[in-house]
């Protein structure tokens, strides 16, 4: 676990301790009393509050223990990179799969851009951690409903940056067209309604996908970091390695 996120969930488990910490009321009702203090500046040379520390100690080796479980083993490192990404290729696809179980239907497409997704799966044990520091967001797994005007926007918006989607193949023109489009197999048909297994942060406009705004989601109560983590879950039950590859899904 990088220090970075060491630090974020560090503060998390701070946050908790002091909204919670003694207080029989909601914390908005609490009536907080602050001993005087004197501003030093902090550096490295600040010494640690023993009191403080020792109070912490529990919460930080409680979340140093839950982020430390394995999931699963990854044989290669699964990563993310310009254009089509094994890591993208992953996300998008197990958003399919779980959308599918959650709305009790086919899901025809998953998107993922790279940029919603922050660290690689690491070659080796695959942690809760691991996972977490992929996907620190809590961004919930939605599905679109989207007109065959509104997929091929999309497409056209995958073609600007070669970025694969589950369910389909395409070929990406010099002027960043989407052409020769197959979705499941079947040639794109406009007069379609597609759906897109997607986070809710791309599914609001995120990463300028502004084309999706006027599409009302539909909820899986779903966290997609939740979606993650069950998938590795599921493979490992099953025996199966956690990996993903490019396919060429963009032509």
């Amino acid at each position: 676990m990088n220090s970075s996120f060491s630090g974020f969930l560090f503060g998390a488990a701070l946050a908790c301790i002091s909204l919670t910490a003694g207080c029989q009321r909601p914390f908005y009702q609490a009536t907080v009393q602050l001993a005087p203090v004197t501003a030093q500046p902090v550096s490295k040379q600040l010494p640690a509050d023993p009191k403080a520390e020792a109070t912490i100690a529990p919460y930080h080796q409680k979340v140093e223990e839950t982020m430390s479980a394995v999931l699963g083993n990854a044989p290669a490192a699964i990563t993310k990179n310009p254009g089509e990404s094994p890591l993208a290729n992953f996300v998008s696809d197990l958003q399919r799969t779980r959308a599918s179980r959650e709305l009790g239907q086919p899901i025809d497409l998953g998107v993922m851009s790279n940029g919603g997704l922050r660290a690689p799966l690491p070659a080796g044990p695959v942690t809760v951690g691991s996972v977490f520091e992929l996907m620190p967001f809590e961004n919930e797994l939605v599905v679109l409903d989207a007109p065959g005007a509104v997929a091929q926007q999309m497409f056209d918006y995958a073609a600007r940056v070669k970025m694969a989607l589950s369910g389909a193949v395409y070929t990406a023109t010099a002027e960043g067209k989407a052409t020769n489009i197959l979705i499941g197999g079947k040639p794109f048909d406009a007069s379609r309604t597609y759906t897109i297994a997607i986070s809710d942060y791309l599914a609001g406009g995120g990463d300028q996908m502004t084309f999706f705004r006027a599409l009302p989601p539909r909820k899986t109560g779903v966290l997609l970091r939740t979606a993650i983590s069950e998938h590795i879950q599921a493979l490992t039950k099953a025996g199966k390695p956690v990996e993903a590859k490019v396919e060429g899904r963009v032509k």
